[in-house]
């Protein structure tokens, strides 16, 4: 059972509440970053694939981002329902900020500010003055707004090594917030700043061009746009899960090789990269067609496979 700050606590409900004073829709997270709430489907059978994910249809809370409220009311519901909260993710893509949110790693090995400063140069773009967002780790977290009738994508390392992005469907760790590894606080003289408009060539760089859709081969039918589609409904943390039980029900089908392309781009669009998502479905194939043993008077010594 979660251990229950209650002082931790009371501090990320205050920090939320001013949060969403200013239009930013929260949740509460627990001490490792994720959603403080567990799904109230984790108990249920098998999902139909057919079916549209429940995010939050059900009435009840633990459906991640997408609980996330400015309602105050809605927000003090959610932290009585979780007590051990000792921070709160604030949602990207919402209106009316439609916020954007810049993740400069550090532990990835790399400069990550300095890579975010030759596609600058390289783009011709200034990053203009915004909100910005220290991690415990040495990080930083800027705050940029995008128009409305653009979608940005979730997206780990694929702008810049060590340059991830939180865009539609993805949350930011909100100032204040405590964590396992210390406390989430913005840099001096940027706190009462409103998120700066995304520079147009970046918001370019952020968006995937887009993609050529293709009717799915008639032997995937019906069933195989249902795969398709719930790996396209899966958010951080579910990504490869998600991808390899479709994956999986493709094989035992008997459409796994005419769905994987199908599947491998599904995946990328939900932040996957495509060499990510190819080794999670050879990762099904294995385990649905596993390769014959050696017969059983064969004593000769094999090497394991991983």
């Amino acid at each position: 059972m979660a251990t229950i700050d209650r002082q931790a606590t009371t501090l990320a409900l205050a920090h939320a509440l001013s949060a969403a004073e200013r239009g930013l829709a929260v949740i509460p997270l627990s001490r490792t970053k994720l959603p403080a709430l567990r799904s109230p489907h984790r108990d249920d059978p098998d999902p139909d694939p057919t079916s549209p994910p429940c995010h939050g249809a059900c009435g009840r809370f633990g459906h991640g981002v997408y609980d996330a409220s400015t309602d105050p009311r809605r927000i003090r519901a959610l932290f009585a329902a979780a007590p051990w909260a000792t921070g709160y993710g604030i949602a990207c893509g919402l209106d009316p900020h439609r916020l954007i949110g810049i993740d400069l790693d550090t532990k990835s090995g790399t400069d990550s500010s300095a890579a975010l400063r030759e596609l600058a140069l390289r783009h011709l773009f200034t990053i203009p003055e915004t909100v910005v967002v220290l991690t415990p780790s040495g990080g930083r977290h800027l705050w940029l707004t995008g128009p409305p009738d653009v979608v940005v994508p979730n997206s780990a390392s694929r702008l810049a090594p060590g340059i991830d992005i939180r865009g539609a469907g993805g949350y930011l760790v909100g100032p204040g917030s405590r964590t396992e590894h210390g406390v989430y606080g913005t840099a001096p003289g940027t706190a009462q700043l409103a998120p700066a408009p995304c520079p147009r060539e970046l918001l370019r760089l952020l968006t995937p061009p887009p993609r050529t859709h293709h009717r799915a081969p008639p032997a995937t039918g019906q069933h195989g746009q249902g795969l398709v589609q719930f790996v396209l409904a899966a958010h951080e943390g579910q990504r490869n899960t998600r991808l390899f039980w479709a994956a999986c029900r493709a094989y035992e089908n008997g459409m796994g090789p005419e769905l994987t392309t199908a599947l491998v781009e599904a995946a990328v669009r939900t932040g996957l990269t495509e060499r990510e998502a190819r080794s999670t479905i050879a990762s099904a194939s294995r385990m649905t067609f596993p390769r014959p043993g050696p017969p059983e008077n064969d004593t000769t010594p094999r090497t394991a496979r991983p």
